[in-house]
């Protein structure tokens, strides 16, 4: 054979022998029995989503550490929210901007029970435990209004082919191009505790917004970001329940009398017992045993390696939720700040990965758009419809401020960010914080103090 035809990627010349895989993936051998295979992921999805959407539900409510999980799941997103910071060149518009998105975020809420603020913290409550969440925007005479509803008021049975290459895929319906144009929704009220049926009515897509995170290109609907612990959480749960009674068990420190020699039992070899076979354990107990008996103690061993086992299992759920060991269980035993610094900085990365790159573009951008563009046209803002915002994030709490603090003056020191971005950064609007320093100072000016004033301020004074 030439060297061409050896190098040559489709030479055929040697064929494979039969019932054999060079990829060991796809073997057919003992090794490959028994593993799964995953198919079209909208199939896949809509075949499992609801029955693991309950499950989740379930173990969000009543297992211990996943409901701790999703609780530091939701906190790390939003924290206390996620709010905008204005771009425009002029302050002027800024501060207008921000203090009109701050006054409506208050009243947000169409249900009127918590502000925008608390309508993100819900929002991530439904991404985490059912894999997506459904926000309604409805224009009132007050201004625009948001109403968050349960991911299964969008109609999973709703499957058809609209012709043109227009179809509905689980109650989403796209249009030839394949954008989303319309959303299939049950109009059972989200407080309704009968549930009963009516068709699902066509909203255009304009009024929803749908957030979920996909785990492959073009899946229409969320699956819990619990599914790959919910098999192993259930087990979880029974183990803990077993070692439980096991420990309770343990515990009835029992002893037995042995008739070695067999000449009659325990009632035998004490006959002034009046028969009884009970001894009780009494503190400074001496009793004299007769010859040919013996004492033994009960002593589960199956306690002896739970705690490792347990441990091994926590560190399996929390590698599937995507969390550090210690946001999961609770147990900081072992931590030390490199420890958790090395374990918080790829969850941190996560976290960006899903604020920047799901609830920016399919949440936030979204709601600043329409509000915007609704208080401008109804004459409360005189403001230009295209005026963009960034969105600041929650500060993380730091493993060690002090040595972070450190990080950040030398980066502005070297130019390598500006204060701006070090106030975002924390968590705060530059102007909002320029604007209470400033006034800060001209009290304290006004009062005669000076211990704000100090080396290293803000304003690079003494």
């Amino acid at each position: 054979m030439s060297l061409l035809s050896r190098l040559n990627p489709f030479n055929r010349t040697a064929p494979v022998p039969p019932g054999r895989r060079s990829i060991d993936a796809a073997t057919g051998s003992r090794r490959g029995h028994g593993l799964g295979q995953f198919g079209p992921v909208n199939s896949e999805v809509l075949a499992a989503a609801p029955i693991t959407r309950s499950r989740a539900r379930y173990l969000a409510l009543n297992h211990t550490f996943i409901a701790n999980g999703v609780g530091n799941w939701c906190a790390a997103l939003v924290g206390t929210g996620i709010r905008p910071n204005v771009k425009a060149d002029d302050a002027a518009t800024r501060e207008l901007a921000s203090g009109a998105f701050e006054s409506w975020a208050d009243d947000a809420d169409q249900a009127g029970r918590t502000d925008l603020w608390g309508l993100q913290r819900d929002v991530a409550r439904h991404m985490v435990v059912d894999g997506e969440a459904l926000v309604l925007l409805r224009d009132d005479p007050d201004g625009l209004r948001l109403q968050l509803i349960p991911p299964e008021h969008l109609d999973e049975s709703k499957t058809a082919s609209l012709g043109d290459g227009r179809e509905i895929v689980n109650g989403v319906e796209f249009d030839a191009q394949g954008r989303r144009v319309a959303y299939h929704i049950l109009p059972q009220k989200p407080s309704s505790i009968y549930a009963d049926y009516a068709p699902p009515i066509r909203v255009d897509a304009a009024d929803v917004l749908h957030v979920m995170q996909p785990v492959g290109a073009g899946q229409v609907r969320g699956l819990s970001w619990l599914a790959p612990a919910v098999l192993s959480a259930s087990e979880l749960d029974q183990l803990a329940d077993a070692l439980l009674v096991s420990a309770k068990v343990a515990a009835m420190h029992a002893g037995f009398v042995v008739d070695q020699t067999n000449m009659g039992g325990a009632a035998a070899a004490f006959p002034d017992a009046d028969g009884l076979s009970d001894i009780s354990l009494e503190p400074g107990t001496m009793r004299v045993l007769p010859g040919g008996t013996d004492v033994r103690f009960s002593s589960p061993e199956q306690l002896k390696d739970a705690p490792a086992f347990v441990r091994m299992n926590l560190m399996a759920l929390a590698a599937a939720l995507g969390l550090p060991e210690h946001m999961l269980s609770g147990d900081l035993t072992n931590a030390n700040y490199s420890s958790l610094r090395a374990g918080l900085l790829p969850f941190r990365a996560r976290v960006e990965q899903v604020q920047y790159g799901v609830l920016v573009p399919q949440l936030l951008r979204p709601i600043w758009r329409r509000w915007l563009a609704t208080d401008v046209l109804a004459g409360r803002l005189d403001l230009s419809p295209e005026l963009r915002a960034e969105w600041i994030m929650p500060r993380h709490a730091q493993v060690d401020p002090a040595k972070d603090m450190t990080a950040v003056k030398e980066a502005l020191a070297l130019g390598l960010m500006s204060r701006s971005q070090a106030v975002q950064e924390l968590g705060w609007n530059p102007d909002d914080l320029d604007r209470e320093i400033a006034a800060d100072r001209a009290r304290e000016a006004e009062l005669g103090l000076s211990f704000s004033a100090s080396e290293g301020g803000s304003d690079g004074q003494e």
